[in-house]
Protein backbone atom coordinates (compact mmCIF):
# COMPACT_ATOMS: atom_id res chain seq x y z
CA UNK A 1 0.00 0.00 0.00
CA UNK A 2 2.73 2.15 0.89
CA UNK A 3 4.46 1.99 -2.95
CA UNK A 4 1.19 3.18 -4.47
CA UNK A 5 0.24 5.91 -1.54
CA UNK A 6 2.05 8.55 -3.73
CA UNK A 7 -0.62 7.82 -6.59
CA UNK A 8 -3.44 8.14 -4.67
CA UNK A 9 -5.05 5.43 -6.57
CA UNK A 10 -4.05 6.71 -9.97
CA UNK A 11 -2.22 4.26 -11.68
CA UNK A 12 -1.54 5.69 -15.04
CA UNK A 13 1.00 8.35 -16.47
CA UNK A 14 1.25 12.02 -15.32
CA UNK A 15 0.79 13.09 -18.54
CA UNK A 16 -2.19 11.06 -19.51
CA UNK A 17 -4.84 12.74 -17.27
CA UNK A 18 -8.08 13.19 -18.36
CA UNK A 19 -8.86 16.61 -19.77
CA UNK A 20 -12.15 16.74 -18.38
CA UNK A 21 -10.43 17.15 -14.47
CA UNK A 22 -7.31 18.93 -15.16
CA UNK A 23 -5.22 20.93 -17.92
CA UNK A 24 -3.16 19.73 -20.79
CA UNK A 25 0.51 19.70 -20.84
CA UNK A 26 0.18 21.78 -24.67
CA UNK A 27 -1.97 24.40 -22.39
CA UNK A 28 0.87 24.89 -19.53
CA UNK A 29 3.45 25.27 -22.44
CA UNK A 30 1.58 27.58 -24.02
CA UNK A 31 0.51 29.49 -20.65
CA UNK A 32 4.57 29.48 -20.01
CA UNK A 33 5.66 30.57 -23.49
CA UNK A 34 2.63 33.72 -23.19
CA UNK A 35 4.09 34.64 -19.89
CA UNK A 36 7.93 34.82 -20.68
CA UNK A 37 7.30 36.47 -23.78
CA UNK A 38 5.57 39.29 -21.58
CA UNK A 39 8.18 39.75 -19.25
CA UNK A 40 10.69 39.89 -22.23
CA UNK A 41 8.89 42.48 -23.72
CA UNK A 42 8.87 44.43 -20.84
CA UNK A 43 12.46 43.66 -19.79
CA UNK A 44 13.06 45.17 -24.00
CA UNK A 45 10.30 47.83 -23.91
CA UNK A 46 8.43 46.53 -27.03
CA UNK A 47 4.82 47.18 -26.82
CA UNK A 48 2.51 44.47 -26.65
CA UNK A 49 1.77 42.65 -30.24
CA UNK A 50 -2.22 42.40 -29.39
CA UNK A 51 -2.58 46.17 -28.96
CA UNK A 52 -0.59 47.33 -32.08
CA UNK A 53 -2.83 48.20 -35.58
CA UNK A 54 -1.87 46.65 -38.65
CA UNK A 55 -1.86 49.16 -41.94
CA UNK A 56 -2.64 48.20 -44.79
CA UNK A 57 -0.31 50.85 -47.54
CA UNK A 58 -0.83 48.72 -50.54
CA UNK A 59 -2.42 45.94 -52.19
CA UNK A 60 -1.50 42.95 -53.43
CA UNK A 61 -1.61 42.11 -57.17
CA UNK A 62 -0.44 39.31 -59.45
CA UNK A 63 2.59 39.68 -61.00
CA UNK A 64 2.92 36.83 -63.54
CA UNK A 65 3.58 33.41 -63.49
CA UNK A 66 6.64 31.44 -65.70
CA UNK A 67 10.34 32.25 -65.69
CA UNK A 68 11.52 35.62 -66.29
CA UNK A 69 14.52 37.05 -68.03
CA UNK A 70 17.29 34.61 -68.23
CA UNK A 71 16.12 32.17 -65.74
CA UNK A 72 14.86 29.56 -68.78
CA UNK A 73 18.32 28.87 -68.61
CA UNK A 74 19.32 27.89 -65.25
CA UNK A 75 16.45 26.38 -64.66
CA UNK A 76 17.46 23.48 -67.69
CA UNK A 77 21.08 24.02 -66.42
CA UNK A 78 19.54 22.42 -62.84
CA UNK A 79 17.28 19.92 -64.50
CA UNK A 80 20.19 18.18 -66.72
CA UNK A 81 23.01 18.58 -63.69
CA UNK A 82 20.24 16.82 -61.88
CA UNK A 83 19.81 14.03 -64.44
CA UNK A 84 23.38 13.46 -64.82
CA UNK A 85 23.52 13.00 -60.74
CA UNK A 86 20.84 10.72 -60.72
CA UNK A 87 22.25 8.45 -63.93
CA UNK A 88 25.87 8.67 -62.18
CA UNK A 89 24.42 7.66 -58.80
CA UNK A 90 22.60 4.96 -60.75
CA UNK A 91 26.24 3.41 -62.65
CA UNK A 92 27.77 3.44 -59.25
CA UNK A 93 24.99 1.75 -57.72
CA UNK A 94 24.99 -0.87 -59.87
CA UNK A 95 28.91 -1.17 -60.36
CA UNK A 96 29.24 -1.84 -56.82
CA UNK A 97 25.99 -4.30 -56.48
CA UNK A 98 27.21 -6.44 -59.80
CA UNK A 99 31.00 -7.07 -58.04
Amino acid sequence: MRRCAHALGYGGHFSSKSRRYSTTLGELRRTRADYRAAQARILLGLPDPAEETTITLSEWRYAGSGHRHGEPFWAELARQRITTARRVARKRDHSISGR
